[in-house]
């Protein structure tokens, strides 16, 4: 799947992941990188980037490495565990994805970056309900 093949997709089925403003910069075999550029509205006290927003940048930068590597625009979230390594301050954050395991339950971790910041400001695991494919073989 291209990125702008995964945009489309975001736009047309998750537009919450647009609406984060959430830039897809690439995705591989169950990797991905994505962006979530700095916005006032991201911002909590403190001057730092609020926890939902990590969280919702760490859910679509998975989603995109899963689905680079199953094909699969249905699967869906079955658990997410965050840590919050350090202050996330309010700049762009890099999210690093890649899937430690592919089937049916997928499941990967997910480092978030900030430029200027040393080591990752939050680490994330992650597992994935993958819809079975369709037997091509079956009757029909």
């Amino acid at each position: 799947m291209t990125t702008a093949d995964f945009r489309a997709l975001l736009e047309r089925d998750h537009p919450f992941a647009t609406g984060l403003g959430i830039e897809i910069v690439e995705i591989g075999y169950g990797t991905a990188h994505a962006v979530l550029p700095a916005q006032p509205a991201h911002r909590r006290l403190g001057d730092i980037v609020a926890g939902p927003m990590l969280m919702g940048l760490a859910d679509v930068a998975l989603y995109a490495a899963v689905v680079g590597a199953t094909g699969q625009a249905h699967a869906v979230t079955a658990t997410l565990t965050i840590n919050f390594l350090q202050k996330c301050p309010a700049r762009d954050v890099h999210a690093h994805a890649r899937l430690l395991k592919v089937g049916r339950s997928t499941m990967g971790e997910v480092a978030l970056h900030v430029d200027g910041v040393e080591g990752p400001v939050a680490h994330i695991v992650s597992t994935w309900a993958v819809p079975a494919l369709p037997d091509r073989n079956a009757a029909g």
